[in-house]
């Protein structure tokens, strides 16, 4: 029965289309379980109704025409139940129900099984016969496995819109992913498809091997013409450092990077664009396989800059669309930086993409632009939405193809009202973060590549509460030199001068390997990752230490911040470290004050070692994301476990009122980062903890100062007495909801469905 069941599988897996799928599905389950009829049922959530799809045995007109309830009738009820139900004389049951279209009076026998996917009930798939028969065990599990292929394909068939719904008219269709930059939009798609296929380059032999090498480099300085072309083109709309993306492109472009390696294969017997081809299809591949979001990221840039090289190779200018809708919304199945560079700023008004994530380069650009973005959209049909009509909500992470004009309506408003939010919170920017009886919370940024829009920041912020270092890492052949990462940590520190700046040390390993530093482990969340890399390699954190407090002089606005520490040992030997860094220095004649030191408290192993932390660093940082997911024990970037995924988890919040308290008595001054930081009702749950200090994306920082200025802190304080007496995330969701309708702030948060 297995080796049937896979020869079904591949089957219906290869098949044309879904309707073809369904047909040899229902075929091949009647031949397999020896019976008289096959039946597939789609729920349909609109109607609340189970229709007949596809069936071999019952007449093909009731196709599309029968139509059951929850409840009503044998397959209602193994749809209610979500369970089998296995009758050997079905119309007996007292939930039969006859059919006339479907002549189904002539069987006795019934088996039926749900089809759910995620939770989620999809159908209901049916044998029947006309004997009685009881089927066994074994029928029952080959109908149930068979089910449960049929569920991942119909999921993907109705997101995709290759299934419609039965009973829907209009044709609209949803899609999910990863929202990247929050807003709304309504607009048209614009696909965009890459300028040179990297996966169909013959193989030649160069007759001339000098010739080949300087079309390549004739081809790579046209590229880096074209970027540098589009980067003035943004120069006026972006900051010096959202620039530095550009830069990025440039390096990678580089003798010493892609140009060097393709050369090397040249030389060695290969024409131009194959030598090309290999070269980035090596580099992508093994890119992707990594597990985090930047290098994947940086996947699509090297995929990118590929195409546009093999495009002048190939004697073909890049393929961008001649013209652009007023309101366009560029989707593509990765969209580079580059690329978004190429539409006119005044017409473009979101992104969609089926590669990337929220911490990718363009996302990091989009959110300085101000564009609604989703990223991660894999069962996008990208060969049918181009000039089609959309709606882009970059709260949720939905794009919605074909809204009908309710749809639109509700969505028009929903944008106008964020607009108008927009404007009042505009007017309160520079007042300070303070609440109505007087509690002042500081407010602070995460930044990374990007230093976002500094000068408009500095006066409303009080400093930087998280600089990723490891980003430099990332776009970079080899590990930056000490230089390298000075000249980088000094902007950084002059930008925000004299505001406090806390730099994270390298935070790599197991999910977040280097493309030349490779990291490979069954569990990479609780592998070989932040300090445990970098103490396993002085050699790296001691340039980084140095550079860092080479950076700082004159300016006694470092801080320093420790990830993934889980035991006091490691703090001891980290500080040793720094000891050691500033002595070097100081024979050099760089005689630097130590900064400040601080741990991440993201591993629960911390929680219970508050007090020997504290009597070693100077300040607690909480990371809430890494946090919640090691304490709710949830990979969030997993679909299937993503949804138990929740900030507002109540041990979660347990968990950080205690951390609150404790690092309070310490003496402690002890910040938060993350998600939960920039969420308005979470930054006034950790304010009535008694947390100092909140830091967060720029895109957060009004509705969460707003939020601040119009709650008493004693209120806040109260709400989180509420909150700890509940036993849910829903429950305290609820709670939140209330209290912020009671206190009229209900239009901070993002629109809700």
């Amino acid at each position: 029965m297995l080796d049937v069941l896979r020869r079904i599988v591949q089957e219906v897996n290869g098949a044309r289309s879904l309707d073809a799928a369904l047909a040899t599905m229902v075929r091949r389950i009647r031949k397999a379980m020896r019976t008289d009829v096959c039946s597939f049922y789609l729920y349909d959530t609109e109607q609340e109704c189970l229709v007949l799809m596809e069936t071999i045995g019952l007449r093909t007109q009731a196709v599309g025409h029968v139509t059951l309830r929850l409840g009503e009738g044998l397959v209602g009820l193994v749809g209610q139940r979500e369970e089998p139900l296995n009758l050997e004389d079905a119309p007996a049951h007292p939930a039969y129900r006859y059919f006339e279209e479907t002549g189904e009076e002539r069987f006795s026998s019934f088996l039926g099984v749900p089809i759910i996917h995620q939770r989620r009930m999809l159908g209901v798939l049916v044998v029947q016969q006309q004997d009685k028969r009881r089927y066994d065990e074994g029928d029952e599990a080959f109908l149930v496995t068979m089910a449960a292929q049929l569920a991942g394909v119909l999921a993907h068939a109705l997101v995709t819109g290759t299934l419609s719904r039965p009973t829907r008219a209009d044709g609209q269709a949803v899609f999910t992913g990863v929202a990247a930059s929050p807003g709304m939009a309504i607009g048209e798609a614009r696909v965009i498809m890459p300028p040179a296929d990297l996966d169909s380059v013959p193989d030649l032999i160069p007759t001339d091997t000098e010739y080949e090498i300087k079309r390549l480099q004739d081809a790579i300085y046209r590229v880096r013409d074209e970027i540098r072309a589009t980067g003035e083109r943004l120069a006026s709309r972006i900051s010096a450092q959202e620039l530095a993306l550009f830069e990025v492109y440039q390096q990678m472009l580089s003798d010493a990077a892609l140009g060097q390696e393709v050369v090397k294969r040249i030389r060695e017997g290969q024409w131009a664009p194959g030598a090309l081809a290999d070269v980035v299809r090596r580099h992508v591949q093994y890119l992707e396989r990594v597990d985090d979001d930047y290098l994947r990221e940086r996947a699509a840039d090297v995929r990118d800059l590929g195409r546009r090289v093999l495009a002048h190779l190939q004697e073909e200018s890049p393929q961008t669309p001649d013209s652009y809708p007023a309101r366009t919304i560029l989707v593509g199945d990765e969209i580079s930086v580059a690329s978004l560079g190429e539409v006119p700023r005044d017409k473009l008004v979101g992104l969609v993409a089926v590669r990337g994530s929220s911490t990718s380069h363009v996302a990091i650009l989009a959110r300085a632009m101000g564009i609604p973005t989703v990223l991660g959209m894999v069962d996008l049909p990208l060969p049918r939405l181009n000039g089609t009509p959309v709606v882009l909500d970059g709260h949720r992470g939905r794009l919605i193809v074909r809204p009908g004009a309710e749809m639109r309506s509700h969505y028009q408003t929903l944008i106008d009202e964020e607009q108008a939010l927009t404007e009042v919170l505009e007017h309160e920017q520079d007042l300070p973060s303070e609440t109505p009886d007087g509690h002042a919370m500081a407010l602070m940024v995460n930044t990374g590549l990007a230093v976002d829009a500094v000068a408009s920041l500095k006066p409303r912020i009080g400093g930087v509460g998280l600089y990723r270092t490891e980003v430099p890492f990332m776009i970079t052949e080899r590990f930056p030199g000490e230089q390298e990462q000075t000249r980088l940590y000094r902007e950084q520190l002059e930008s925000f001068a004299p505001l406090p700046v806390v730099m994270r040390t390298l935070d790599i390993g197991g999910d977040k390997d280097l493309p030349y530093f490779p990291i490979d482990e069954a569990n990479p969340f609780l592998g070989w990752r932040g300090i445990r890399v970098t103490l396993d390699h002085p050699e790296v954190l001691m340039v980084q230490l140095r550079a860092m407090l080479r950076a700082s002089q004159d300016l006694d606005n470092l801080q320093i911040l420790l990830p993934m520490i889980t035991n006091v040992d490691e703090v001891d030997d980290a500080l040793r470290l720094l000891d050691r860094a500033r002595a070097e220095l100081a024979e050099e004649g760089v005689a630097v004050p130590r900064p400040r030191v601080g741990v991440m408290i993201e591993v629960p192993a911390t929680l219970y070692q508050l007090g020997a932390l504290a009597e070693r660093v100077d300040f607690f940082s909480v990371g809430s994301n890494d946090l919640t997911q090691y304490l709710l024990a949830v990979d969030r970037n997993n679909p299937r476990v993503a949804d138990l995924y929740d900030a507002c988890h109540p041990a979660v919040l347990v968990a950080l009122a205690r951390l609150a308290e404790e690092a309070a008595a310490l003496g402690m001054p002890t910040s938060v980062c993350g998600e939960l930081a920039g969420d308005p009702a979470g930054a006034l749950l950790l304010m009535g903890m008694g947390f100092e200090v909140l830091s967060m994306n720029a895109p957060s920082l009004p509705r969460v100062r707003a939020a601040i200025r119009r709650v008493p802190l004693a209120d806040a304080q109260a709400l989180v007495a509420e909150t700890l007496r509940l036993g849910s995330p829903a429950e305290v969701r609820g709670l939140l909801n209330r209290r912020l309708e009671a206190w009229q702030l209900m239009h901070l948060l993002p629109p809700q469905d």
